[in-house]
């Protein structure tokens, strides 16, 4: 009876280290919610030059995707912003912009559909002047740009993946950039298509575990 007493209790310890190893071991990825932001300026217009040329302010907006927060210019030179805007164009913390892990690729397909970052997927880092993480240019990166009308539309089916500044992930897809969250008609006035516009809409989905899931 003790020898089978002592059996038992040996396979109770046996059987409870296993389930301990294995909670330890697993990594229990839940699914992300995808936030919505509306109208993050980016360098907006304040003014027209004698020769109506529109001023602006020649400032990036920092934001920190892990906060869901603007973040002031005075921290640019920190690793607490992940991706910035000014006009049509976004930098990423990382290469030329910033002290961080940051780096980037826009991928054709639809941000619902981005459940995993393949495994062998390329983050660009920016290297300012030439080149950057997100292509600026119409039809090369996130937008295209009808000069008949002056207007920014976004491309459809373009998903901005990030590696935050603190190697982290994300998926953003921006939807807007207009104020109000609506790419303007052509019939638009010019007063609207020039105070309206460099306002950012998008929506974006970030791990916080470290993972590459969504």
């Amino acid at each position: 009876m003790k020898k089978n007493a002592q059996s038992i209790t040996l396979l109770v310890l046996l059987i409870t280290s296993i389930i301990a190893c294995s909670k330890s071991t697993t990594t229990n990825v839940l699914p992300v919610s995808a936030v919505t932001v509306k109208d993050i300026p980016a360098d907006t217009v304040v003014g027209l030059s004698a020769q109506g040329i529109p001023i602006t302010n020649g400032k990036y907006t920092f934001y920190s995707l892990e906060k869901n927060a603007i973040v002031p210019n005075t921290d640019s030179a920190t690793t607490k912003w992940d991706i910035a805007f000014l006009a049509t164009r976004i930098i990423i913390n990382g290469g030329t912009s910033g002290k961080g892990l940051g780096g980037a690729f826009v991928q054709t397909g639809l941000f619902d559909n981005l459940k995993t970052i393949p495994a062998d997927s390329v983050f660009k880092t920016d290297n300012a002047p030439t080149s950057y993480a997100i292509t600026s240019g119409s039809g090369k990166g996130w937008y295209t740009y009808d000069g008949l009308n002056n207007l920014i539309t976004p491309l459809a089916g373009r998903v901005l993946v990030i590696r935050t500044a603190s190697g982290k992930y994300a998926k953003m897809e921006i939807t807007s950039y207009y104020k109000g969250g609506v790419t303007l008609p052509a019939s638009a006035s010019d007063a609207d298509k020039l105070n309206k516009q460099r306002y950012y809409t998008f929506r974006f989905a970030y791990q916080p575990n470290g993972t590459k899931t969504f």
